[in-house]
Protein backbone atom coordinates (compact mmCIF):
# COMPACT_ATOMS: atom_id res chain seq x y z
CA UNK A 1 0.00 0.00 0.00
CA UNK A 2 1.85 3.21 -0.94
CA UNK A 3 -0.20 5.89 0.17
CA UNK A 4 -0.65 6.32 3.66
CA UNK A 5 -4.12 5.00 5.69
CA UNK A 6 -5.86 7.47 7.67
CA UNK A 7 -7.33 6.81 10.57
CA UNK A 8 -9.50 9.10 12.78
CA UNK A 9 -11.57 8.69 15.76
CA UNK A 10 -14.10 10.76 17.98
CA UNK A 11 -13.21 10.48 21.73
CA UNK A 12 -15.22 6.97 22.39
CA UNK A 13 -12.63 5.38 20.35
CA UNK A 14 -9.42 6.87 21.19
CA UNK A 15 -7.95 4.28 22.90
CA UNK A 16 -8.87 1.81 20.28
CA UNK A 17 -7.82 3.97 17.85
CA UNK A 18 -4.12 3.91 19.08
CA UNK A 19 -4.40 -0.49 19.92
CA UNK A 20 -5.21 -0.66 16.18
CA UNK A 21 -1.68 1.04 15.08
CA UNK A 22 -0.10 -0.21 18.11
CA UNK A 23 -0.80 -3.73 17.09
CA UNK A 24 -0.39 -3.08 13.07
CA UNK A 25 3.30 -1.12 12.80
CA UNK A 26 3.74 -1.77 9.83
CA UNK A 27 1.27 0.04 7.90
CA UNK A 28 1.70 3.71 6.74
CA UNK A 29 -0.69 5.21 9.49
CA UNK A 30 -1.38 9.25 9.21
CA UNK A 31 -3.36 9.84 12.52
CA UNK A 32 -6.02 12.87 12.34
CA UNK A 33 -6.57 13.02 15.85
CA UNK A 34 -8.13 13.00 18.35
CA UNK A 35 -5.10 12.46 20.30
CA UNK A 36 -6.90 12.67 23.92
CA UNK A 37 -10.16 11.53 25.57
CA UNK A 38 -12.05 15.33 25.22
CA UNK A 39 -15.30 15.32 23.71
CA UNK A 40 -15.51 15.99 20.48
CA UNK A 41 -17.97 15.91 17.74
CA UNK A 42 -17.50 12.69 15.23
CA UNK A 43 -18.83 14.54 12.13
CA UNK A 44 -15.80 17.22 12.46
CA UNK A 45 -12.98 14.08 12.43
CA UNK A 46 -15.20 12.19 9.75
CA UNK A 47 -14.71 15.33 7.24
CA UNK A 48 -11.16 15.67 7.88
CA UNK A 49 -10.83 11.98 6.43
CA UNK A 50 -13.30 11.62 4.16
CA UNK A 51 -12.58 14.82 2.30
CA UNK A 52 -9.13 13.39 1.88
CA UNK A 53 -10.25 10.21 0.49
CA UNK A 54 -13.00 12.08 -1.47
CA UNK A 55 -10.43 14.31 -3.70
CA UNK A 56 -7.70 10.73 -3.84
CA UNK A 57 -5.43 12.85 -1.97
CA UNK A 58 -5.41 8.98 0.06
CA UNK A 59 -7.10 5.71 -1.03
CA UNK A 60 -8.52 4.42 2.27
CA UNK A 61 -8.98 5.47 5.72
CA UNK A 62 -10.66 4.25 9.04
CA UNK A 63 -13.22 5.75 11.05
CA UNK A 64 -13.71 4.67 14.66
CA UNK A 65 -16.79 5.92 17.30
CA UNK A 66 -18.91 4.35 19.68
CA UNK A 67 -20.85 2.42 16.94
CA UNK A 68 -19.17 3.55 13.76
CA UNK A 69 -22.40 4.41 12.46
CA UNK A 70 -22.14 8.37 13.29
CA UNK A 71 -18.88 7.89 11.29
CA UNK A 72 -20.09 6.20 8.72
CA UNK A 73 -23.56 8.47 8.11
CA UNK A 74 -21.32 11.64 8.11
CA UNK A 75 -18.58 10.02 5.99
CA UNK A 76 -20.92 8.96 2.77
CA UNK A 77 -21.59 12.34 2.34
CA UNK A 78 -18.55 12.86 0.46
CA UNK A 79 -18.77 11.96 -3.54
CA UNK A 80 -17.00 9.05 -4.13
CA UNK A 81 -16.95 8.03 -0.70
CA UNK A 82 -18.28 4.44 -0.34
CA UNK A 83 -18.19 3.86 3.71
CA UNK A 84 -19.04 1.15 5.42
CA UNK A 85 -19.63 0.18 8.85
CA UNK A 86 -18.12 -3.64 9.79
CA UNK A 87 -19.02 -5.73 12.61
CA UNK A 88 -17.34 -8.79 11.36
CA UNK A 89 -14.27 -10.44 9.67
CA UNK A 90 -16.41 -11.60 6.90
CA UNK A 91 -18.13 -8.47 6.32
CA UNK A 92 -14.79 -6.40 5.91
CA UNK A 93 -13.99 -8.85 3.27
CA UNK A 94 -17.16 -8.35 1.27
CA UNK A 95 -16.85 -4.47 1.93
CA UNK A 96 -13.59 -4.51 -0.30
CA UNK A 97 -14.49 -7.44 -2.54
CA UNK A 98 -17.67 -6.72 -3.48
CA UNK A 99 -18.21 -2.38 -2.93
CA UNK A 100 -14.37 -1.05 -3.21
CA UNK A 101 -15.04 0.11 0.38
CA UNK A 102 -12.64 3.24 0.83
CA UNK A 103 -13.41 4.05 4.16
CA UNK A 104 -13.93 1.16 7.56
CA UNK A 105 -16.06 2.55 10.33
CA UNK A 106 -15.82 0.50 13.11
CA UNK A 107 -17.78 0.64 16.67
CA UNK A 108 -15.81 0.88 19.73
CA UNK A 109 -18.45 0.24 21.85
CA UNK A 110 -19.07 -2.82 19.88
CA UNK A 111 -16.11 -4.86 18.92
CA UNK A 112 -13.16 -5.84 21.48
CA UNK A 113 -9.95 -4.70 20.39
CA UNK A 114 -8.53 -8.54 19.26
CA UNK A 115 -11.93 -8.49 16.81
CA UNK A 116 -11.14 -4.61 15.49
CA UNK A 117 -7.51 -5.55 14.38
CA UNK A 118 -8.31 -8.85 12.98
CA UNK A 119 -11.23 -6.99 10.59
CA UNK A 120 -8.78 -4.00 9.84
CA UNK A 121 -5.75 -6.48 8.75
CA UNK A 122 -8.58 -8.48 6.42
CA UNK A 123 -9.77 -5.06 5.14
CA UNK A 124 -6.54 -3.44 4.12
CA UNK A 125 -5.26 -7.04 2.99
CA UNK A 126 -8.44 -7.67 0.71
CA UNK A 127 -8.29 -6.03 -2.93
CA UNK A 128 -11.61 -5.19 -4.56
CA UNK A 129 -12.26 -8.84 -7.18
CA UNK A 130 -13.09 -5.88 -10.13
CA UNK A 131 -15.62 -8.64 -10.76
CA UNK A 132 -18.21 -7.08 -13.78
CA UNK A 133 -21.19 -7.16 -11.90
CA UNK A 134 -19.39 -5.55 -8.85
CA UNK A 135 -17.81 -2.73 -11.26
CA UNK A 136 -21.04 -2.59 -12.55
CA UNK A 137 -23.03 -1.97 -9.18
CA UNK A 138 -20.22 0.99 -8.07
CA UNK A 139 -20.68 2.57 -11.14
CA UNK A 140 -24.42 3.16 -10.71
CA UNK A 141 -23.98 4.42 -7.19
CA UNK A 142 -21.87 6.98 -8.78
CA UNK A 143 -24.65 7.39 -11.23
CA UNK A 144 -26.72 7.66 -8.59
CA UNK A 145 -24.61 10.18 -6.70
CA UNK A 146 -24.10 12.47 -10.05
CA UNK A 147 -27.68 12.31 -10.77
CA UNK A 148 -28.58 13.61 -7.34
CA UNK A 149 -26.14 16.32 -7.15
CA UNK A 150 -27.31 17.50 -10.37
CA UNK A 151 -30.81 17.50 -8.94
CA UNK A 152 -29.80 19.63 -6.08
CA UNK A 153 -27.90 22.21 -8.23
CA UNK A 154 -31.05 21.96 -10.54
CA UNK A 155 -33.17 23.25 -7.60
CA UNK A 156 -31.01 26.16 -6.77
CA UNK A 157 -30.79 27.35 -10.27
Amino acid sequence: MSSPILISSDHAAVELKGFIQKVLPNYPWLDLGPLDTQRVDYPDYAEKLASEVSTGKVERGILICGSGIGMCIAANKFPGIRAAVVESVESAKLSREHNDANILCLGARILDPETAVKIVRVWLETAFTKDLRHVGRITKIAQLEQKLNDARKTEKA
